[in-house]
This record gives structure tokens, C-alpha cells and sequence, in this order.
């Protein structure tokens, strides 16, 4: 049984904030958190592309891999719509747990797809989007990777079609049901209550769904807890802020947290690989 899966069984409220490389998801395991959620928005933002669905499932796959093995917490790793019909959905499961990840999220809009939430989705028929989560169930090889399935019909037809996607997704074998963007406490504390499987709740900052302590969104039911743009909005805007006060102060400013080369070449993983190799075990400037 998985690490996920495990914490899932004995009641382990997991919190997983997003990562998009391997980098920042060294940073959410020295943090102290349970899981890293790899963000699909986090992985385009890194090779130069908004969040339209515009990378290929072996691009996804080959960052999935090296984040699972950068880390030894559970990874959940964003799949966007299966990459096609039922049979890309398969193939891309299948890759995905080859890789390592404990989990995968399939989610039913069409195609370009857009973040969660923005205004203007457009959603799969529900019968086309089902057949997807049991090809998905039927595609693992090992029952310990965990299927999500995520719908974005609360922003489209309602928070009652919503629901109604998520109980036909349980019943195709769905592990985790992720509704997208309740937008009110109520919503919130609702799909939980009404949905018969552990249920995923995406904590967006200035998103569409209401602020939620952790701690109450447990209390509420909810399994999992992700924060997809934790860390790439604020790389993002440290890295704009720094960046100009370079330039307008015309020398290399302060940055934030003020690491030592040393210290920044050990959250590299440098310790663990100068462990290896003796010869690398010299003093840094």
C-alpha cells in the first residue's frame, strides 16, 4: 500500500501544497508537509505556457518522474483531462504510475482547458467524462495508485450537477472526488456530506472559493487539502519584486530569506550528493 493511500485509510488529514519542479518540491518536504501536489499551471508557467492544457502527457509524465523520485513524501500529480479520450486516458495513467506518483487527477473539461478559477469553461458531456474516470480505474496497474476525478461543473451547470458528476465518478471507481470551486461555505461543507468517498478541497488564494483554515476544512470532512499556487505566485512576485530593486538600486539587493551559497547549494540536494563522492567534500565560498 501506498504512503497516500495509507495515510487516506487511517484518517490522516493530508495537506499537500503545489510544487512544479524539483526544487520546490524539496521545499514543501523540508517544510514538513505530508504530500506535494505537482500543479499543472506550476509545470506550463515553467516551460514558458499558460494553463490551456498546451503540454503533452509525456512532458507532464517526465516532470512527475523526477519529481517523485526528489522526494520521498507522496506526489499527486495533475493529469488535466487524460490527454485525450479513454484510451490516452489509460495510457497516460499507466505512465504516471510508472513514474512513481501516488495519485493522478483527471478532470472533465474540454479542451483548452483552463484553470480552475477562471470564467468560460466548458465541460465533456457527463457520460464522456465518466467512461474516462473508469478507464482510468480499469488502466492502473496496481490499485495502490490512487484516481481522482475533478469536475469543473459548478462554474458551468451548477453545484448540483457538480455533485451529481462526482457521485457517478465514485461509482465508476474513483478513489477522491474533487469539485472545483464551490463557491460558499455551504458548497463547501456540502460535497463532503453528500458524496460517499474522500473528498479533495483546492485552496486557491483570491480564487473563487471561499478562505478555509485547514484545520476547519478537516473538521468539514475533507481528506485532502492542496495548495496548488502556493509557491509559483509567490516565486513569481518575489522574483519581480527582487528583480527591481536590482535595478533601480544599481546593486545586488537583499534577497528574501538571505541564503548563503552554502546553504543554497544544500537545498539543491549538494549534502547528499557530496555524501556519495568524497571528492566533492570541499568548502563552499
Amino acid at each position: 500500500m501506498t504512503s497516500l493511500k495509507r495515510m487516506i485509510a487511517n484518517e490522516e488529514f493530508v495537506l499537500a501544497p503545489g510544487a512544479y519542479d524539483c526544487l520546490t518540491a524539496g521545499a514543501v518536504q523540508r517544510a514538513g508537509f505530508n504530500a506535494v501536489y505537482m500543479t499543472g499551471a506550476g509545470v506550463s508557467a515553467s516551460h514558458g505556457y499558460p494553463d490551456f492544457g498546451l503540454l503533452t502527457m509525456t512532458e507532464m509524465v517526465t516532470v512527475a518522474g523526477r519529481m517523485a523520485a526528489s522526494v520521498d513524501v507522496p506526489l499527486i500529480a495533475d493529469a488535466d483531462s487524460g490527454f485525450g479520450s479513454e484510451l490516452n486516458t489509460a495510457r497516460a495513467v499507466r505512465a504516471y504510475e510508472r513514474a512513481g506518483v501516488a495519485a493522478i487527477q483527471i478532470e472533465d473539461q474540454t479542451f483548452p482547458k483552463k484553470c480552475g478559477h477562471f470564467e468560460n469553461k466548458s465541460i465533456v458531456p457527463a457520460d464522456d467524462y465518466i467512461a474516462k474516470i473508469r478507464a482510468a480505474c480499469k488502466a492502473r496497474e496496481s490499485a495502490d495508485l490512487l484516481i481522482i476525478a475533478r469536475t469543473d461543473a459548478r462554474a458551468v451547470e451548477g453545484f448540483e450537477v457538480a455533485i451529481e458528476r462526482g457521485k457517478r465518478a465514485a461509482d465508476a471507481g474513483a478513489d477522491i472526488v474533487f469539485v472545483e470551486a464551490p463557491q460558499t461555505l455551504g458548497e463547501m461543507a456540502a460535497i463532503p456530506e453528500r458524496i460517499d468517498v474522500p473528498c479533495l478541497l483546492n485552496v486557491v488564494w483570491r480564487g473563487k472559493t471561499p478562505a478555509i483554515g485547514f484545520k476547519d476544512a478537516a473538521e468539514m470532512g475533507y481528506k485532502i487539502v492542496i495548495l496548488p499556487s502556493i509557491l509559483l505566485k509567490s516565486v513569481m512576485g518575489v522574483s519581480i519584486e527582487v528583480l527591481n530593486l536590482a535595478k533601480a538600486n544599481g546593486r545586488h539587493p537583499v534577497p528574501p530569506g538571505d541564503l548563503s551559497i552554502k546553504e543554497g547549494a544544500a537545498l539543491a540536494a549538494g549534502a547528499e550528493w557530496r555524501s556519495i563522492n568524497g571528492a566533492l567534500d570541499t568548502p563552499l565560498a
